[in-house]
């Protein structure tokens, strides 16, 4: 059975991004795949965030995971930090990363953009750690964003030069994985481009109905279509690609002829889609909040999750220790 690795960073609530483009695939795999998933808690460290914010994060993407239907008696669900063999990997990766190439990394250039004052080691790096933790379990696909191919692009070569290197062909190139024709990329509230904590333009899943409406109302649009057929603009673009995701095929083509007769009333519409969004996370929100206060449940399941982790981790550290010529 091929394996399938993929995590989210625990930097808050996961939001309807997270929600379409990575957790349903991990729900949709897992009857199918052998599948690991996992809290990349290290990778938060790029934000300093204090010892109590990822002891809670990591807590609340555990509990958002299993509420969204991932399964533990089909999946292993763990945090990244329990697994300490990924750290050595990412040290041998390291020493074969290039910094042009870190540097031309597309997420990193915009972190240095929007945070210059915090351009860490870890932000360079973010390539090298995501390839340990794809590549240590030697997976062959990973259900990732469009925001993330070129990190995959990045664990492929790592993978490649690793080989090269030592002339040997260990590591397998792993495969970006979509259950749609392209990666699902789910738009901001705020007229730009990705939905993401950041920004400060998403919709949690465990945000309730009042909460979820207002978001919506509030979403930038702009003073309508002004001609027949006339091609949308991005902010007004965003609103549509949402409405693909949460709403009926019926819906959906009601506010295109609407938009294509200059007829749209963006309250009607915004109404609409708020309205879709909170049927979509109402269920889902229950699960998160009945989840959460089960905290003996989701030590176990982190701790099982964990162990089958560092099973199949430490037999490729004692492999790779080999092939680079340390004692194993």
């Amino acid at each position: 059975m091929e394996k399938v690795v993929s995590g989210i960073r625990p930097t808050g609530n996961l939001h309807l991004g997270n929600y379409f483009g990575a957790v349903k695939s991990f729900v949709k795999m897992q009857d199918n795949y052998d599948c690991l998933f996992f809290v990349a808690d290290w990778h938060s460290l790029t934000t300093h965030p204090k010892p109590e914010d990822i002891r809670r994060s990591a807590k609340t993407v555990m509990a958002e995971y299993l509420a969204c239907g991932i399964d533990p008696s089909k999946a292993s669900i763990y945090v990244q930090s329990d697994v300490k063999e990924v750290l050595e990997l990412y040290l041998y990766f390291n020493m074969n990363a290039y910094l042009g190439e870190l540097e031309r990394v597309t997420s990193f250039k915009e972190k240095v953009r929007k945070q210059p004052d915090n351009v860490n080691a870890g932000l360079l790096t973010y390539p090298t750690l995501m390839a340990a933790d794809i590549l240590m379990h030697k997976a062959d696909k990973v259900p990732v964003g469009k925001d993330q191919e070129q990190n995959m692009e990045m664990a492929r070569l790592f993978a490649r030069r690793f080989n090269r290197i030592y002339g040997v062909e260990y590591f397998k190139e792993p495969e970006s994985f979509h259950f749609s024709d392209k990666a699902v990329k789910i738009p901001g509230l705020d007229g730009s481009g990705k939905m993401g904590k950041s920004e400060g333009n998403c919709i949690y899943l465990c945000d309730d109905e009042k909460t979820i409406t207002k978001k919506v109302m509030k979403a930038v649009t702009d003073q309508g279509p002004t001609e027949p057929n006339q091609p949308k603009p991005e902010v007004i673009q965003n609103l549509f690609t949402i409405m693909e995701v949460v709403s009926t095929k019926d819906t959906l083509d009601y506010f295109n002829d609407k938009w294509n007769t200059c007829e749209i009333r963006y309250g009607d519409m915004k109404k609409q889609l708020a309205s879709d969004i909170c049927a979509l996370l109402s269920p889902i929100r229950e699960r998160i909040l009945d989840v959460s206060a089960d905290d003996a449940f989701l030590e176990k399941v982190a701790r099982e999750g964990a162990e089958r982790a560092r099973e199949s981790a430490a037999k490729t550290i004692r492999e790779v220790r080999e092939i680079i010529g340390f004692k194993s």
